[in-house]
């Protein structure tokens, strides 16, 4: 007998003695009673009181129903064959979770993934009569049934998660309905073409479908909403940019059968900024750089030298480094054009300070050599005779530009008149007139003009065509 029960057999007794019992300890007694009756009754009384029946104030009851259903669609279930064998191919409905992509990595051309990935199939095997429609049950029921072998088979690695527990969902409806979620990390192959690196996009695929059941066992289906994506602001993408998804199914003709092919194509645009900052603003600073060299007195041999030199294998410096980032592929890609062009201009600035410093030193040894020449020899045959001139070499008037002037008379068949053979006279009509002591002058111009119509080639055609 409870205490509050106690109390309210014993109340009458008091009021028939209330004459006998004082009043103050009357009431004290009906205070003790209230106060500690009630909770009581609630705290031993709970499960044995059905207030109304329904599953959550019976809380054992729920659990042994549960129990007793699972016992029973378990006893005799064979998980190593499909539902409907024989009878009709068993139908895969599958929805992807994207939850981030990234890094992506163009050296080993793979891609990181970390997806929920869900199938849902029917299984007659395990519909059940009860007032509940779903039970949610872990991952310990995953083994006790029937589970599609579905592979990722473009994956060169893939992890399931285990901490705390592993991510596993299992879901089942009474009318065999089987819904199957776990979290997995997947490193996939993405065959890059880097012809346009790097302005180039990417459609990297990810691949799943059954590694032993044929289409006319297995029937993969995409859900209505089949992929959906998280917040894209944590994707670890860093030189990429996410465009887009999109989904596709097909069948591949193996030995083995005929398979149904699921796919997912991420879209992926790459990020200039990095390339810019480390790739394409030095190479342009290099090349301007070299033109330094054109405002320079040709005579200082030391500094147009050693800035050529320098201007040079900074160039190569950067091609190398450039390639760093770049799986070694056989082909030319756009970086590795624009390069190399720039390379070609730093060294051509080069080339363009020895050809002039030949013929200007070529033409200053040659006049030093006729002014030191004898002017004339005489000889003295015998007395009595004249002089007679042995050697009559005149010293030859050259002037400063003889290189572009042309002898009369004397065919110049080159276009370039500007060799030793055409030192004095009348240029051939038709033909150019080039200084050497004023390539520096054209250089000033040439070059840069060279440089930015190139630069607006490789921009526009890479960019919009």
């Amino acid at each position: 007998m409870s205490f509050w029960r106690f109390g309210l057999e014993t109340a009458p007794w008091l009021l028939r003695h209330r004459r006998k019992v004082p009043v103050l300890w009357l009431l004290a007694w009906l205070g003790v009673c209230a106060a500690f009756g009630p909770n009581k009754m609630e705290e031993e009384d709970y499960e044995d009181v059905p207030i109304n029946k329904t599953w959550v104030l019976s809380p054992k009851v729920y659990e042994s129903d549960v129990t007793l259903i699972l016992n029973k669609l378990l006893q005799g279930y064979d998980n190593k064959l499909r539902p409907d064998i024989g009878v009709r191919p068993t139908v895969i409905e599958t929805a992807v979770y994207v939850n981030s992509i990234g890094p992506v990595d163009p050296i080993n051309m793979e891609y990181t993934i970390d997806i929920f990935f869900a199938q849902t199939w029917y299984d007659s095997r395990l519909k059940f009569n009860s007032s509940m429609k779903l039970l949610m049950l872990n991952s310990n029921m995953v083994g006790k049934i029937w589970i599609p072998d579905t592979f990722f088979r473009n994956s060169r690695k893939s992890d399931a998660h285990w901490i705390t527990t592993p991510n596993r969902l299992l879901r089942l409806w009474n009318n065999g309905r089987v819904m199957y979620t776990l979290r997995l990390t997947i490193n996939a192959e993405c065959y890059l073409k880097l012809h346009n690196f790097p302005m180039d996009e990417h459609s990297c695929p990810l691949e799943f479908s059954s590694y032993g059941y044929p289409k006319n066992e297995i029937l993969y289906r995409w859900q209505r909403r089949s992929v959906e994506v998280a917040d894209q602001r944590y994707w670890r993408l860093y030189q990429f940019a996410f465009v887009g998804l999109r989904n596709t199914s097909d069948v591949a003709h193996t030995q083995s059968g005929e398979y149904v092919i699921m796919t997912i194509f991420f879209d992926l645009s790459r990020r200039m900024g990095y390339f810019t900052i480390q790739t394409y603003i030095p190479c342009i600073l290099i090349v301007v750089l070299s033109w330094v060299s054109f405002w320079i007195n040709k005579d200082a041999v030391p500094a147009r030298t050693s800035l050529g030199i320098t201007t040079v294998l900074t160039m190569t410096t950067l091609s190398t480094i450039s390639r760093k980032s770049l799986p070694k592929v056989s082909y030319v890609t756009a970086m590795d054009l624009f390069v190399s062009v720039c390379f070609i201009f730093t060294f051509a600035a080069l080339m363009e300070y020895g050809t002039l410093h030949y013929f200007t030193s070529n033409r200053k040894a040659k006049k030093t050599k006729a002014n030191n020449a004898p002017k004339s020899t005489v000889v003295n045959i015998r007395p009595g005779t004249s002089l007679i001139q042995m050697n009559n070499i005149a010293s030859y008037q050259e002037e400063d530009d003889y290189a572009y002037e042309c002898l009369d008379g004397k065919d110049c068949a080159s276009f370039f008149c500007c060799f030793e053979d055409c030192r004095t006279g009348a240029w051939r009509e038709g033909r150019m007139h080039v200084r050497v002591s004023k390539i520096d002058s054209y250089s000033r111009i040439f070059f840069p003009t060279a440089f930015g119509l190139f630069n607006l080639v490789y921009w526009v055609g890479y960019l919009y065509l």
